[in-house]
């Protein structure tokens, strides 16, 4: 689904989600990426799904662009007859933009790493499906939470983050939240 460059970290996080969790559990995990990933001065907050206890920046900007592109993704999941879409978390460094002929000096965003989060909207028909449901999705957010811990706490997580060269705001480093359902950008 997506055109990744080898040359910088992409950690893949799949989810099977329903009408009742869709919402509070991407904003869950989307705040535990930016919680780890985010350099700059950030205020923890704790957030509970389904009993998992998932780390989140406690900041008025970060909140708004997170329940931003969680209610697009959710208003754009629906209408898909696949039911499947991602969100895309890209971590990138101001660089020189490569030409062949330059009269000045241009940035550009230079990825260092990527985070996707598969994501497929599900039914379930009978008390029994609901209960494997939600036993399923409970491991599945544990092992995400795993994941962004083993990935940020090893040796390619840590030497994957550029120098910061910066210490304003609560990043350092650009990074954008791209919303896809049914091949498109949203």
């Amino acid at each position: 689904m997506s055109n990744v460059s080898p040359t910088f970290p992409t950690i893949t996080i799949d989810l099977g989600l329903d009408r009742q969790t869709f919402k509070d559990v991407l904003t869950g995990v989307l705040h535990s990426i930016l919680f780890h990933r985010l350099f700059g001065l950030i205020r923890p907050q704790v957030f509970e799904v389904l009993d998992i206890t998932m780390p989140g920046v406690d900041d008025p900007g970060m909140e708004h662009l997170i329940q931003d592109k969680v209610d697009t993704f959710w208003r754009a999941i629906q209408t898909d007859t696949d039911r499947r879409g991602q969100i895309v978390v890209t971590f990138s460094m101001k660089g020189p933009k490569k030409s062949w002929y330059q009269l000045y000096q241009v940035e550009e965003d230079i990825p260092w790493e990527q985070w996707i989060i598969n994501t497929e909207l599900r039914q379930y028909r009978t008390d029994q499906d609901r209960q494997m449901f939600y036993t399923n999705l409970t491991t599945a957010l544990t092992k995400s939470i795993q994941t962004m811990l083993s990935h940020t706490s090893s040796e390619r997580g840590r030497t994957a983050v550029p120098p910061i060269t910066q210490s304003t705001g609560i990043s350092p480093f650009p990074f954008k939240i791209t919303v896809k359902v049914g091949g498109e950008d949203l």
